[in-house]
């Protein structure tokens, strides 16, 4: 089955799903256990793909660290109150060897699982770690050329930074995995860039990870970039991605990459054989709750904005819930998942979570449902699986002030869906905390002839419109604070 032009992403936390359904079972639950339900689940609300977080093996270093890190702990205790030892599971970034981890059911587990996705036309994708292993990673031992090394003078000056780490060669001290501008993760031990012999390694890890999956989402992707690369660690290295992301579609020509990208580097990482880099850019601006910034962002073209990948919510970032209130959440989505690119959501995500979960954690707090959210998401989804927004073309269209000196026409974002057969969906979305007016501009020349029926997929409410009005002066709106319409246009 063809992936669509603009598909959906579903993020599971696995380690937590697996805790959730080890305790319906009764015992330890593995991948072999994911019922059948839940993935025809997944396709029925249309899906494409399914990110498995933290699946690969992690050791009993790391562990050992998130359980003692005082700072880490005090989150933990937030999220659970009632937290034990057992509940961490070590960070899922941490990673000690790039196999499907022993809990898990292993490698063959996965396997198992991905055909059933594939059944049911659901793609796999999974993580992969450029920056950073576990401080038990066997390369430890065995390649310890491939690790950023340290002085006794940086150690002192940055304890923060870098750590004695035992070998089977004796005592080294390394650098902690980082970015430049935060402290170093103590569970982790940084990747040299500089040593050509580490970056054929990692593409060998990746073209072997492809053999198990449909793509990766590759974890602060811009860390090892070499301008990004030599500002951290005065190294100066060759460039990765071009190179590891060619190889891997060598063997899998149908592989796809996904950045965690930051600092407005997500042009570089699409030029560098990303097929998506994360939209962080669009989600600072929702939270900023201004909707002309929005708007300016919408103009960039067609070639960089269909490789984006758009969220409100994901493992690293607060529940939207929690982050925004009801109304701003509602326009803030409709945003969000009826611009182009990829759209990606969270576990949790529909079920209004007011919890974010650390990838340290295997267990996640019982919390109710909010079923006003829900049935949102699912009015939503339906859209979603709409032709026109799957693979038609998407443009954003003018507000006009409806008269003069009104200026809330700036508090509008919206833009229009037309699929290959003609269907056409036009969303409208008043981002302020203010009643606004404005007219859509829709110049379009088929509206003349006729009237015709606006259709709100996202309430019961419907409007009928003369086209030549709708084609003079576009479609007159009058909409309380945060609130949308998303309407099918079609002749009466």
């Amino acid at each position: 089955m063809a992936t669509p032009r603009y598909p959906s992403l579903y993020q599971i936390n696995t380690r937590v799903w697996m805790t959730e359904l080890s305790r319906a079972l009764g015992r330890r639950a593995t991948l072999d256990d994911v019922p059948d339900a839940a993935l025809d689940d997944f396709a029925r609300q249309g899906f494409d793909w399914i990110w498995l977080l933290s699946v690969w093996q992690t050791g009993p270093a790391a562990q050992a660290v998130s359980r003692a890190n005082l700072g880490w702990r005090h989150e933990f205790e937030e999220t659970l109150p009632d937290l034990q030892d057992e509940d961490i599971g070590g960070s899922g970034f941490a990673i000690q060897s790039y196999t499907v981890h022993h809990d898990l059911g292993g490698d063959a587990a996965l396997t198992r699982l991905r055909a059933r996705l594939q059944q049911r036309g659901l793609k796999l994708i999974l993580d992969f770690v450029p920056n950073h292993l576990a401080p038990d990673h066997p390369w430890i031992d065995e390649h310890p050329d491939y690790f950023v090394h340290g002085s006794e003078l940086e150690i002192a000056r940055s304890p923060q930074n870098y750590c004695r780490v035992p070998t089977k060669n004796g005592s080294l001290l390394l650098a902690y995995g980082r970015d430049p501008y935060f402290d170093g993760w103590p569970d982790t031990i940084q990747l040299n860039y500089g040593n050509p012999a580490l970056q054929e390694a990692m593409i060998g890890e990746l073209t072997r990870i492809a053999g198990q999956c449909d793509g990766v989402r590759c974890d602060m992707s811009m860390l090892v970039l070499p301008d990004v690369f030599e500002r951290t660690w005065g190294i100066q290295s060759e460039l990765f991605w071009p190179t590891a992301t060619d190889s891997v579609r060598r063997a899998h020509p149908n592989f796809q990459f996904m950045a965690e990208v930051y600092w407005d580097l997500e042009w570089t990482m699409q030029h560098q054989g990303f097929d998506y880099a994360y939209d962080k850019r669009l989600y600072d601006r929702l939270r900023e709750q201004q909707a002309r910034p929005v708007r300016e962002h919408f103009w960039a073209g067609l070639d960089y904005q269909d490789k984006l990948a758009r969220f409100l919510e994901n493992h690293d970032e607060p529940r939207a819930t929690a982050t925004f209130s009801r109304d701003v959440h509602e326009a803030a989505a409709m945003i969000t998942y009826l611009s182009p690119g990829l759209r990606f959501f969270h576990q949790g995500q529909f079920e209004g979570r007011l919890k974010r979960i650390s990838p340290h954690l295997v267990r996640a707090p019982v919390e109710a449902v909010d079923e006003i959210r829900k049935r949102f998401y699912d009015r939503l989804l339906s859209v979603l699986r709409d032709e026109a927004v799957r693979n038609g073309s998407w443009r954003q269209l003018d507000c006009v002030p409806a008269w003069s000196g009104n200026g809330s026409n700036d508090n509008f974002v919206a833009c229009e869906w037309r699929g290959a057969d003609g269907d056409r969906l036009l969303v409208a979305v008043n981002y302020s905390p203010n009643q606004s007016q404005c007219f859509v501009r829709l110049p379009h020349d088929d509206l003349k002839q006729g009237t015709w029926r606006l259709k709100d997929q996202m309430s019961e409410a419907d409007y009928d419109r003369d086209g030549t009005d709708l084609f003079e002066r576009g479609l007159y709106l009058d909409l309380c604070a945060w609130h949308y319409h998303v309407f099918h246009v079609e002749p009466r």
